[in-house]
Formats: C-alpha cells, sequence, structure tokens
C-alpha cells in the first residue's frame, strides 16, 4: 500500500474512534446519534449536487448500505447504553475482520491461511479479556457489541463493492449521507415522536461536531478503499480500538486497565493479521 492509503486509513481509524466518544458521552445517545446523522446532510448536499450521479449499478449498494448503517446506529446506542467505548468499542470493530474471514472461508472456499487463523485467535482473547471481568460475563454489552459488528461487516463489504461501481468515493459517500439523514430521523419519528433540537444548546453542537467528525471518518475510509486493497485497509483501520481505549481513558474517566490496553492491542493486531494475510 501506498503511504497516502495508509495515512487516509489511520486517520479515518482515529476519526472513527472520536465519534464514537461523542456518542458514548452523550445523555440521551439516540438522540445524538439522530442529530449527527442531520448534520452530515447540509455538509453532503453540495457534492451531491454538484458532482456527476453514482452509475445505475451503484445505486442498490448505496440503498442497502444506508439501510444497513442506520440498523448499526439502533444497535450501537443499545451497545453503549450496557458498557464503556473501551469495552465496546473493540469488539464491535473486532467482530468486523473475523466476521468476513469466516464468510469467506464457508462462502467462497477460501482458504484459512496461518495469519488468518492467529488473527481471529488473538481477537477472540481480546474480546475475551474485554467482557470477563471479576469472574463473570458482561453478557449483555457483548451481545449487543457483536450484533453491531456483524452489522458494520455488513455495511463495509456492500461499500467495498459500491464504490468500485460508483467510481466516485466521494460523490458515493454523499449520497450514503443524505439517505442515512433521512432514515435515522424516520426511525426517531416512528419511535419517540418529534425530534427537538435547540440550536443555542451545547449538546447540540456536540453533537452536531460529532456528525462532522463521523462524515470526515467515513469519506476518508471511503477513499482509501478506491485506492488500495480492501484486506490491509480494514486492518489498518480496526486500530481504532487502541485510540478508542486512549480516548475514554482521557476523556470520559473510564479505567484503562493493563488487562483492558492489552485486549485492546490484541484485537488490533488480530485485525491486522487477517487484513495483511497470505
Amino acid at each position: 500500500m501506498s503511504p497516502l492509503v495508509i495515512g487516509l486509513a489511520l486517520s479515518a481509524a482515529f476519526a472513527h474512534a472520536s465519534w464514537n466518544a461523542f456518542l458514548r458521552s452523550g445523555a440521551d445517545r439516540f438522540w445524538v446519534v439522530t442529530v449527527m446523522s442531520l448534520t452530515m446532510v447540509p455538509v453532503a448536499l453540495p457534492f451531491a449536487l454538484l458532482l456527476p450521479l453514482p452509475p445505475a449499478d451503484a445505486w442498490p449498494f448505496l440503498l442497502l448500505s444506508s439501510l444497513l448503517q442506520t440498523g448499526y446506529s439502533l444497535f450501537l446506542v443499545a451497545a453503549y447504553r450496557h458498557g464503556d467505548l473501551g469495552q465496546v468499542y473493540p469488539i464491535v470493530r473486532g467482530t468486523v475482520p473475523v466476521l468476513a474471514t469466516i464468510g469467506a472461508f464457508m462462502l467462497a472456499d477460501e482458504v484459512l491461511s496461518p495469519t488468518s487463523v492467529l488473527g481471529i485467535a488473538l481477537i477472540a482473547c481480546g474480546i475475551l479479556g474485554l467482557v470477563v471481568g471479576r469472574g463473570q460475563v458482561a453478557g449483555r454489552p457483548l451481545l449487543w457489541a457483536l450484533a453491531t459488528g456483524a452489522l458494520v461487516a455488513a455495511y463495509a463489504t456492500v461499500d467495498a463493492l459500491g464504490v468500485r461501481h460508483a467510481g466516485d468515493p466521494i460523490g458515493y459517500a454523499a449520497w450514503i449521507c443524505l439517505f442515512y439523514g433521512a432514515l435515522l430521523p424516520l426511525a426517531f419519528r416512528l419511535t419517540r415522536g418529534p425530534l427537538r433540537i435547540d440550536p443555542r444548546s451545547v449538546e447540540t453542537w456536540r453533537a452536531a461536531g460529532g456528525g462532522v467528525v463521523s462524515l470526515v471518518a467515513y469519506v476518508l475510509v471511503v477513499t482509501a478503499f478506491s485506492l488500495g486493497p480492501t484486506g490491509p485497509v480494514t486492518a489498518l483501520r480496526e486500530t481504532s480500538v487502541v485510540f478508542a481505549a486512549l480516548i475514554g481513558a482521557a476523556f470520559l474517566g473510564e479505567r484503562l486497565t493493563m488487562r483492558r490496553l492489552a485486549s485492546c492491542l490484541a484485537v488490533a493486531l488480530g485485525a491486522v493479521c487477517i487484513g495483511l494475510r497470505g
């Protein structure tokens, strides 16, 4: 991979961990993630209008990815209701390369290399270290985080294919944001009633800032997918689990124990092993 692709993937990893910190710190996380989705719309709209429309064969990917990302947001909100950023986030991100590798093995007859097996083992050990404490397993954070990770794996696969059909990663990301910015407020309306936003509130501006960071993270990784191989880009992006652990400790008051840090490093290293499998 070129230095540009590596830089894009690592920047996306840091930005992605950062917007998750915005979400985890919110009092009403469903409201926060919905405001974040709306913030993306005015940023993405000029690009959607000025850039050429994606070709017809890219639209099924656009629509499916938008639906999957809406579901992902709802599951992520539920996961953070039961666990810390430094616990939930690594499980979500670590699940992605494991599911992708196992899926390729079962559905595409790909051979599991020794590096892939090592990566899966490292991620499994890292997740175990994050959810086992004081002799008990933290069941709810684990289940919600695993389900969220499955949705991430699904939309990441759709995007990796869709951006190649679209040709222009910026235009592709812009239309995704527009659909996502319509679907999530609709889900809020159906389940919680009218969405109330006070432009003078500090919480509103924090959520809006998180939305901008989320958009930047998405554009960075979609651009990296368009310029480099999917596996290594995905692997580098999963190093965001380490950023999440550090951000959680520095800004959210979460305990960064040696076991949690070692578990996060194990997940990140496992993701790299899978992404760089030979």
